[in-house]
């Protein structure tokens, strides 16, 4: 297991970490697993003789119960192995018009009650779970940084903000002298390479990593999934999950027919570890949110940690998977490649090696 530090910050981190939405079960999220406390043990003891580092959880998943689960598993052995990450934003319990957001209330509140789900005096790294652009960010900031003097969190990251979003709290931070985000978690998989034209440049621009969720798009870049095959069932595609959207059906099953291709040249690798090898060799990426409904799928994706692909094989992949360029980028490969910083160059790179062929 590699391990990374984490955007701006000397935390080390594994390049795999144990995503526990699967536990509990409960709601909608049955529909993704439903692991319980025996189960959960279990992963995590997988997990940990792989050498992963950090549990990855949020207080929403089955309305609390993924988090109850984590501390009753962990106990204090456990505990001091293992980071914890966890998020909050959306309502958990109460659904009163202040128990959403960003705002001070809520993330106290939400802190607190998370911690004591948890049984642990502290978290390592605290998620905004998605933006609030009703809550001025420094309101956000000054509750976190008070949680953070007060040794309840570590470290804090967003999830699922755009470029502006986040320039606009590094900004914040700056001027008012607060807590800043040392990483983004956000979705990114060959089949869905949105995050390359800003969050990835900033990732490697400003020092805010990116950690990966759901990169195997729900299960669909397992190689489970192909092109004329019925679906398989228990899966939780099969049991009508809606995230993430898939925009063309095609494009994704000509990625799956590649992604087995290039399996093939590996002694052992199955699609899946093909697709997240490719992740963990992306510019701007530290690490990736893996979870499983069985332990069979879990053993399988924690040997990704270990697959280093070969240029030729990158080079099919990047080739079936490639997003089009956008303005200004295009305007920009054809303009400014002269004078092109490593951020840039996360995205325009393939783009310039490509007209220089």
């Amino acid at each position: 297991m590699e391990y990374r530090l984490l955007g701006h910050s000397g935390l080390k981190i594994s390049s795999l970490i144990l995503g526990t939405m699967t536990f509990g079960g409960t709601g909608n999220f049955a529909k993704a697993g439903n692991t319980d406390l025996t189960g959960a043990r279990r992963q995590i003891d997988m997990a940990l003789d792989a050498g992963v580092n950090m549990l990855d959880t949020a207080d929403m998943y089955s309305d609390g119960l993924s988090e109850e689960i984590i501390g009753e598993a962990l106990g204090s052995e456990r505990r001091n192995r293992l980071l914890i990450g966890t998020k909050a934003r959306f309502p958990t319990g109460s659904k009163g018009p202040n128990e959403r957001g960003l705002s001070r209330h809520h993330l106290i509140k939400a802190c607190e009650a998370s911690l004591k789900r948890l049984k642990t005096d502290h978290i390592d790294l605290y998620w905004c779970h998605e933006w609030d652009g009703e809550t001025p960010v420094e309101e956000t900031l000054s509750a976190l940084d008070h949680l953070q003097n007060s040794g309840k969190i570590g470290y804090i990251g967003v999830s699922n903000f755009s470029g502006w979003h986040i320039m606009k709290m590094l900004s914040t931070a700056e001027r008012n002298n607060t807590v800043r985000p040392v990483a983004q978690q956000i979705h990114y998989t060959l089949q869905a390479r949105e995050a390359e034209y800003e969050l990835l440049p900033i990732a490697v621009d400003q020092g805010v990593d990116a950690v990966i969720w759901s990169p195997l798009t729900g299960g669909l870049l397992s190689g489970k999934y192909r092109r004329g095959q019925p679906e398989p069932a228990g899966t939780r595609k099969a049991a009508d999950w809606k995230e993430p959207p898939i925009q063309n059906v095609e494009a994704l099953y000509d990625i799956v027919e590649v992604l087995i291709d290039v399996a093939s040249h590996y002694t052992g690798a199955s699609a899946a570890q093909v697709a997240l090898a490719w992740l963990l060799q992306r510019p701007g990426v530290a690490s990736l949110v893996i979870g499983a409904r069985n332990d069979q799928q879990l053993a399988d994706n924690l040997k990704a940690a270990t697959l280093q692909l070969n240029p030729e094989d990158i080079q099919k992949l990047e080739e079936v998977s490639r997003p089009p360029l956008l303005y200004p980028y295009w305007h920009q490969r054809s303009t400014a490649s002269d004078r092109l910083s490593a951020a840039d160059l996360t995205l325009l790179k393939p783009f310039l090696e490509t007209e220089e062929k």
